[in-house]
């Protein structure tokens, strides 16, 4: 399940609706108080370290100039008068003047507020700045080329890409009515782009929201993310086809692969085989209308998937990293039969890992407090680890570094409850 249950995210128009009331209005309490994250609509400077002599800091700005000759003549001298040095930069053409986006190697004693001064004296406007970092120097084709061929590999990947193409930015997928008809919204084949909004057709009939209130998309923005939206479109169905054999501590061997939605019958199978407690462990109820809801779970567009099979090829536990706007859901089910058996504390690991690689600087797990299981499991990573408690749900959240995440994914069995 998903924390903002009130909301259309990646959940609302395909769970049974009567298992989750009795968490809705936790949850949404427990949300709001947690998330306060919006951007600054200006100059993002946030607290500095001391500047350092000599030292350097890069930064991303954007300003919009007049589009005549010399507007950005001026702009270059205002800048070079400060010493700040135009490493990149990239021109987003609008009806009226030129949004230019410039990647910047400035003193490190100078704050960004200076710079947006000088950048308005020269006549810029709309003038937006934050903080950059070495990933930044990669030239805009070679990141976009890299995005594209990261989403030909990887269904999963196209929301991480439009993320690292467009900044920060919360993405949001809406599902295709469950009649099998388009989800219209009013919005057309080619998508929509208002100022701080973009809609997106996804290429299974649903729509993908793009919002950044802090800085508004460019028609150049919009025409990149429906250029990868396209790419998606095309190429169809795909996940990595890589899959590890291991063994468990009672000598049975097991497979861990990628799944999606081809796998829909094996899971159904599996759910079917799990008793009542293991589902509403799971679900925090029963799952009314599985065909749906486990259809979503294992698309790619809203998550990542493992599944792990017997030697024999049944499928008896999956994984899931799910997207949830700006945060990552991690959720586990496991068939009673192969329980305490060390899968779930496999699969957990590798999410986190997976969770690691994207990005993400944390995940949370939204489970009961009697699931035992789920807890012990969390509390193998040996992570940081945050809990919430309303009204019976408990939300458990693993703070994730580079070097812990990597630990994770080579604890194996041993993380297992």
């Amino acid at each position: 399940m998903t924390r903002k249950v009130t909301d259309v995210t990646h959940l609302n128009d395909c769970r049974p609706a009567n298992p989750w009331q009795r968490v809705t209005a936790a949850l949404q309490t427990w949300r709001t108080r947690r998330h306060e994250h919006a951007p600054p609509s200006d100059d993002t400077e946030s607290p500095a370290p001391e500047p350092v002599p000599g030292a350097n800091t890069l930064w991303r700005m954007r300003t919009t100039v007049r589009d005549e000759p010399g507007s950005l003549a001026a702009l270059c001298t205002a800048l070079a008068e400060h010493r700040v040095d135009i490493l990149s930069l990239q021109t987003h053409p609008l009806a009226e003047g030129t949004v230019d986006e410039f990647l910047l190697r400035a003193p490190g004693e100078l704050p960004a507020s200076a710079i947006s001064t000088a950048v308005r004296s020269a006549g810029g406007t709309d003038t937006w700045i934050e903080r950059a970092d070495a990933h930044d120097l990669v030239d805009a084709p070679t990141r976009i080329l890299g995005l594209a061929a990261r989403t030909a590999l990887d269904a999963a990947e196209l929301p991480l890409a439009l993320r690292q193409l467009l900044g920060r930015c919360t993405i949001r997928s809406q599902p295709a009515p469950a009649d099998g008809g388009l989800a219209s919204d009013g919005v057309p084949v080619e998508g929509a782009l208002d100022d701080t909004v973009m809609r997106l057709r996804a290429p299974e009939g649903g729509v993908i929201t793009v919002e950044r209130p802090y800085l508004p998309f460019t028609p150049t923005e919009f025409a990149r993310a429906r250029a990868l939206v396209e790419l998606d479109s095309r190429l169809g169905p795909r996940v990595p086809h890589g899959r590890d054999v291991l063994s468990l501590a009672e000598g049975s061997d097991i497979t861990v692969r990628r799944a999606d939605t081809r796998d829909l019958e094996a899971a159904r199978a599996m759910h079917e085989r799990c008793s009542d407690r293991t589902l509403k462990l799971r679900y925090h109820g029963p799952v009314g209308d599985a065909d749906r809801y486990l259809n979503h779970l294992l698309s790619p567009r809203f998550g990542r998937t493992l599944a792990v099979q017997t030697a024999s090829g049944r499928l008896v536990g999956l994984g899931h990293l799910l997207w949830d706007g700006d945060e990552t859901e991690v959720a586990l089910i496991v068939e009673d039969a192969w329980q305490r058996r060390g899968i779930g504390g496999e699969l957990l690991g590798r999410l986190v890992a997976m969770a690691r690689d994207a990005g993400c600087t944390s995940v949370y797990a939204v489970t009961q407090a009697s699931n035992t299981g789920m807890v012990a499991a969390m509390r193998g990573l040996g992570l940081p680890l945050d809990y919430q408690v309303e009204e019976g749900t408990l939300v458990i959240t693993a703070r994730l570094s580079e070097s812990d995440a990597e630990r994770v994914s080579s604890l194996g069995n041993a993380s297992a409850p």
